[in-house]
């Protein structure tokens, strides 16, 4: 089982930029898919997780941000709007895999550079 994220690139200042990830492999079931990202000579940070009971965003990208999920999850978007250069970071997915009756993972994808410019 694998994460694959996409999406990432370079963007001015106000546009737009839209997230994939994706979860392939044998799969009995995705409890959550998380987008975090980091910023050079920052921590980590949680920016919008998805569930089966909803949705949930971190302070600095709600309202601007909007994650959704297809497929049972399979496939998880963040659709980023109005982006700052304070968004520039390498994001990741993670994503909490059953691959059989509890048998659970906590996945990783290799993260995609969102550079934006001023």
């Amino acid at each position: 089982v694998q994460v694959v994220e996409s999406g990432g690139g370079l963007v001015q200042a106000g546009g737009s930029l839209k997230l994939s990830c994706t979860v392939s492999g044998s799969i009995y079931s995705i409890y959550s898919v998380r987008w975090y990202r980091q910023a050079p000579g920052k921590e980590r940070e949680l920016v919008a997780s998805i569930t089966g009971d909803g949705v949930v965003y971190g302070n600095s990208v709600r309202g601007r941000f909007t994650i959704s999920g297809e497929n049972a999850m399979i496939t998880v978007y963040l659709q980023m709007t109005r982006l700052t250069p304070e968004d520039t970071a390498v994001y990741y997915c993670n994503a909490n895999v059953a691959t059989g009756i509890a048998q659970w993972y906590d996945l990783w994808g290799q993260g995609t550079q969102v550079t934006v410019s001023s």
